[in-house]
């Protein structure tokens, strides 16, 4: 068969291993209600006292995600299990923790660690003023708001909810959190919510804050604003909106706000977070701007990287002469950021220089059933690895320069249609590579033995979305391969062991590079009531989102 040697997209070692352990962490139930207790992997450790909330395992492990599904986009149904399951903790007591449970002012904050102050709480105000981290639900002007998402603060909150929510429509095609939820509120109480109000509240939010809504109750931080915007990004991507003009005409307002440059265009500030109420930009070095860059990157590409190269300047991370250190604020976080954005800009120096840091520093190991799972460990002696740390440099390990940004400006939205592989017993099988090239009409996927668990036991792979499946033609570690039967609903049922295979699959499905980018810009997606087939993974049933505007072509069309 032709094109046997093209190279497509695969998953490296690592990215399998972290596959396999984000599905043991979502699919292990735990409790998440006000009764409950998150299991201890979910990390409510790093970066204190901003960050230590589960709630951030949650977000962060979403991004790696996105980007495997997109390496891998013929076989997204574990992905799609993933997601499914942390969107589902995403609205429960333990993800909104702190505004369900921090009342009024801390009544700690006179005795905070004295290296918060002046970094993370202006001095002028020391010993009376809420650290970052505090959400502070009841103080005046606001008063006590019990819904998470309808508070006229907790931006951080609703922002990555949404950014979550997109992504699992995204990658499955279904659009279930656009139908009613209930989201935990204060004392027990429950609030339904769907994900276009969610977005309406935002939007709307944010158009009476040009400063942009505020997280905690005071704070404004251009981090999770940039966050929040690249939900808005890619909710517009499978909804056909328009609503993240609400951040983009925010960052025009806020560019000479939130970020000091001097006259020779230098960045001498950048603004953590701004008070509204003591009209106070809580200003920090350049270095934080890092963080930034990597949600910007994707919604305004030239000022992230003006953004991510003022503070590898500063950090002189491009610079040979001088060693990377760990000796800045926010240590691990910005080492683990930095990686993936350097990664992301193809900044080959200052990324070489970061990934042999890393890989002294980070511990990155093999762990669980026959070494199957993969993390970094940060040299902590926990019992897991560092779960928001490990999500951030996992980023690395699952994307080639610019697929951040491609992600959210590029999406796949004809991977619903073309040629998919499901069914696969995960993780005894796992998948390094499934793609379907639409000019070829090839479908291409690589299997392994996951875990060595059911090592050469039977197994079936189902191929879904083949115009003419009697008539295919598939190949196996380059030869003819006949053990393949047709269903009745017109899948292709693979036999085969638990090893290693290579296999080619002519599908004769056909989308040209011009169909595919019309697609991108005129699709248009409506719920429908069609339920996608009974399945044995672990998740909700929901309805598929389909194109309305074209039908897409094929060798028999």
């Amino acid at each position: 068969m032709k094109n046997q040697n093209k190279s497509y997209p695969e998953l490296n070692n690592r990215a399998l291993g972290w596959l396999n352990f984000l599905y043991q962490k979502a699919t292990t139930q735990d409790d998440w209600t006000e009764d409950g207790d998150p299991h201890e992997w979910w990390d409510r450790k790093s970066t204190p006292p901003m960050c230590s909330f589960p709630r951030f395992d949650l977000q962060e492990s979403t991004y790696a995600i996105g980007l495997m599904a997109d390496r891998t986009p013929a076989w997204r149904e574990i992905y799609t299990v993933i997601l499914d399951e942390i969107a589902e903790r995403s609205i429960t007591y333990w993800a909104a923790v702190d505004w369900l449970s921090q009342f009024g002012h801390d009544p700690d904050r006179s005795n905070y660690p004295l290296e918060w102050k002046g970094t993370l709480i202006p001095e002028e105000f020391w010993g009376h003023y809420d650290a970052p981290g505090w959400t502070a639900n009841g103080v005046a002007p606001w008063g006590l708001q019990p819904d998470p998402i309808g508070a006229e603060g907790n931006l951080f909150f609703k922002g990555w909810l949404n950014l979550t929510q997109a992504l699992y429509t995204y990658v499955s095609g279904k659009d279930k959190w656009a139908s009613p939820f209930n989201l935990a509120g204060v004392d027990r109480a429950r609030f339904e919510w769907t994900q276009h109000q969610l977005v309406d509240h935002l939007c709307e939010t944010w158009k009476k804050t040009p400063m942009g809504p505020h997280c905690e109750n005071t704070k404004s931080w251009p981090f999770c604003l940039s966050a929040a915007g690249l939900g808005l990004l890619m909710y517009d991507n499978v909804f056909n909106k328009e609503a993240h003009s609400a951040y983009k005409t925010w960052l025009e307002f806020t560019k000479d706000k939130y970020f000091g440059f001097n006259k020779k265009g230098s960045l001498e500030w950048v603004t953590m977070y701004y008070d509204s109420l003591k009209n106070h930009h809580h200003r920090t070095p350049p270095p934080h701007a890092l963080a930034i860059a990597f949600y910007v990157k994707p919604q305004d590409p030239e000022f992230a990287e003006l953004l991510y190269r003022e503070g590898v300047r500063f950090l002189k991370w491009d610079d040979t002469t001088e060693p990377i250190s760990d000796q800045i604020g926010l240590a691990d976080r910005m080492l683990a950021l930095g990686l993936a954005v350097s990664k992301e800009f193809d900044d080959q120096l200052t990324y070489e220089r970061l990934k042999l840091f890393a890989e002294k520093n980070f511990e990155p190991r093999f762990f669980g059933e026959n070494n199957s799972q993969f993390g970094f460990w940060f040299n902590l002696g926990e019992n897991w690895p560092r779960g928001q740390l490990s999500a951030l440099a996992m980023c690395d390990e699952v994307s080639d320069p610019g697929g951040w940004e491609k992600l959210f400006n590029e999406p796949n939205l004809t991977k619903y249609h073309s040629p998919t592989i499901h069914g696969i017993d995960f993780p005894a099988l796992g998948v390094k590579q499934a793609f379907h090239d639409d000019e070829q009409g090839l479908l291409v996927f690589q299997v392994i033995d996951g875990d060595k668990t059911k090592s050469q036991q039977k197994t079936k792979i189902s191929i879904s979305n083949i115009p003419k499946p009697d008539e295919t033609e598939i190949f196996c570690d380059g030869k003819s391969f006949n053990e393949f039967s047709v269903d009745a609903s017109g899948d292709i049922i693979l036999r085969t062991d638990i090893s290693a295979h290579l296999f080619h699959v002519k599908t004769d499905f056909y989308l040209s590079k011009r169909e595919k980018e019309d697609i991108r810009k005129d699709v248009q997606f409506q719920r429908k009531d069609i339920l996608e087939k009974p399945s044995t993974m672990k998740g909700t049933t929901s309805r598929l989102l389909i194109p309305t505007k074209r039908s897409l072509s094929c060798a028999c069309c």
